[in-house]
């Protein structure tokens, strides 16, 4: 790695770290750490949006995807403007008025304590999965790059995110997004140009083979046949909507972000713009994957075989050895854009969970109580203020570093796109289907919605390990787990309901 590179990279990481940490403020509120005071402008909130979704999983995955197969995982980016149309017209009114930072307040309110923490573990799981992802990615580039230890690289990167994380609050992850989110496009665009214009007959070069390649054509977007045990463009389309309307629905780190902007307007537009901006965006990095693959079949330079196999290292490695010194440096660092943002938005949003969905109504709310009870002290409500901002940070630390353990264990993985997809269908836990329940207008008996849940999570499990474990029977795809979950949720308990009302009736 030339100097210059080097000098790049750690000056873009180092000062994402330091401007993250500049949003410090003595005597900052636990409100303050997880909504940001309410104070950020909808364009800001909307690149934040966009940001998360395009983590490293994005930028690695998605053209290893394309490199090794074709267009089949676009799919799930199709799905974004029905969840972003639902986000704006009904989510984020109803998030903004709802008076609790949780998302899963609401499902407390509808049928119990069991609801909130179903929802909030499922929820947990899902992030920790998701940063163990997207910090293995982190360490692929400065494993080709530089020969560095995975471990460490992971290790190292973590703390950098946690400390600004920690410190920052949801106001520093929201503006590092952003600046983080323009420069990995910037980083994209040049790439590709480089890829496209690198070609021996010119850029057309690079459909030409794409399109006639011998494993198929690379632009394919799936079969449209109705099997449901591969992944099919309908398995795929049916996954995004599903996955998409669980984000901006029920996923903590959106309802965090509504709660962030200024108004109930900029709310609406953050929502639009993130989720509209991700489909052109993750369109130039499955063309990125095309573009690699006509790169080196047209033979432009070698691809070693030990690469070629790891189609998640196919990236990476055109960046180190393909692109010119400066620019290979700020690709790097745009890849660690993409990773830290969502890893950071992953950390706030977890503590944040852990602080409204655990500590303060287990533990925290009977202290606070109690000590103004038997003390009498003004201070008391300063005091309990003080004491949550301590658990939001030590609990960024704990989420961080269980991250770390589910990154090292990503190590064997062979494609990460696919472990992620599959770990995210299957933590997800169909809690989408009890946030339908609660938003329908006729009232889901509480019996009925656990009824339901208990069947979803049935579902979900033998969807999960039926192939694993050659169980008998229908074997479906893991992409479908969140599918027939949700559903199984739903219908079970609205139907629960129903016969339950038709025998009182009776």
């Amino acid at each position: 790695m030339h100097l210059i590179d080097f000098i790049i990279f750690i000056v873009f990481t180092l000062g994402v770290v330091v401007f993250g940490c500049s949003f410090f403020k003595k005597g900052s509120s636990a409100d303050e750490f997880t909504s940001a005071g309410h104070s950020i402008p909808g364009w800001v909130v909307g690149m934040s949006i966009f940001a998360t979704y395009v983590s490293s999983i994005s930028y690695i995955g998605y053209p290893g995807k394309a490199f090794a197969s074709n267009w089949n995982a676009f799919v799930f980016s199709l799905s974004i403007p029905i969840a972003s149309y639902f986000a704006a017209k009904y989510f984020v009114p109803f998030y903004r008025h709802s008076g609790s930072v949780s998302a899963y307040t609401f499902l407390e309110e509808k049928f119990g304590a069991w609801a909130r923490l179903y929802a909030s573990a499922c929820y947990l799981l899902t992030q920790i999965a998701r940063m163990g992802s997207i910090l293995y990615l982190l360490a692929v580039p400065m494993y080709i790059l530089m020969g560095w230890n995975l471990h460490i690289v992971i290790i190292a990167t973590s703390i950098g995110i946690i400390i600004y994380s920690m410190l920052g609050g949801l106001k520093a992850v929201i503006w590092a997004d952003a600046i983080q989110g323009i420069i990995l496009i910037g980083g994209a665009v040049v790439c590709l140009g480089i890829l496209m214009f690198s070609m021996p007959e010119g850029p057309m070069q690079t459909f030409d083979i794409a399109i006639n390649s011998p494993e198929g054509n690379k632009f394919s977007l799936g079969a449209f046949t109705s099997d449901l045990t591969t992944s099919t463009f309908w398995v795929c389309l049916i996954y995004g909507i599903f996955i998409n309307l669980q984000n901006y629905g029920i996923d903590q780190n959106y309802v965090q972000r509504y709660h962030a902007a200024k108004t109930d307007k900029d709310a609406k537009f953050s929502a639009l713009f993130g989720g509209y901006l991700f489909i052109p965006v993750s369109a130039l990095f499955f063309l990125i994957g095309s573009a690699l693959y006509s790169y080196y079949t047209a033979g432009v330079a070698p691809l070693p075989a030990e690469i070629a196999e790891k189609p998640d290292y196919v990236f990476p490695y055109f960046i180190v050895n393909e692109l010119p010194v400066g620019l290979r440096g700020l690709l790097i660092a745009s890849i660690f854009a993409a990773g830290m943002s969502t890893v950071s938005t992953s950390v706030t949003s977890a503590a944040t969970i852990l602080l409204t969905d655990y500590f303060r109504p287990f533990f925290l709310k009977a202290r606070y109580v109690t000590d103004r009870l038997r003390h009498h002290d003004p201070n008391d409500h300063h005091k309990h203020q003080k004491l949550e901002l301590a658990i939001l940070r030590l609990s960024s630390v704990g989420v961080g570093v269980l991250g770390i353990i589910v990154a090292i264990a990503m190590l064997s993985v062979e494609s990460i796109i696919d472990a992620w997809w599959t770990l995210s269908s299957i933590f997800s836990g169909g809690m989408l289907g009890l946030f339908l329940l609660g938003c329908m207008p006729r009232k889901i008996n509480r019996t009925a919605a656990l009824i339901g849940c208990v069947c979803g999570v049935l579902v979900i499990a033998w969807i999960s390990l039926a192939g694993m474990w050659s169980l008998p029977g229908i074997h479906l795809h893991e992409y479908l787990a969140i599918v027939l979950g949700t559903c199984t949720i739903f219908l079970v308990g609205f139907l629960s309901t129903w016969l339950y009302q038709v025998g009182r009736k009776k």
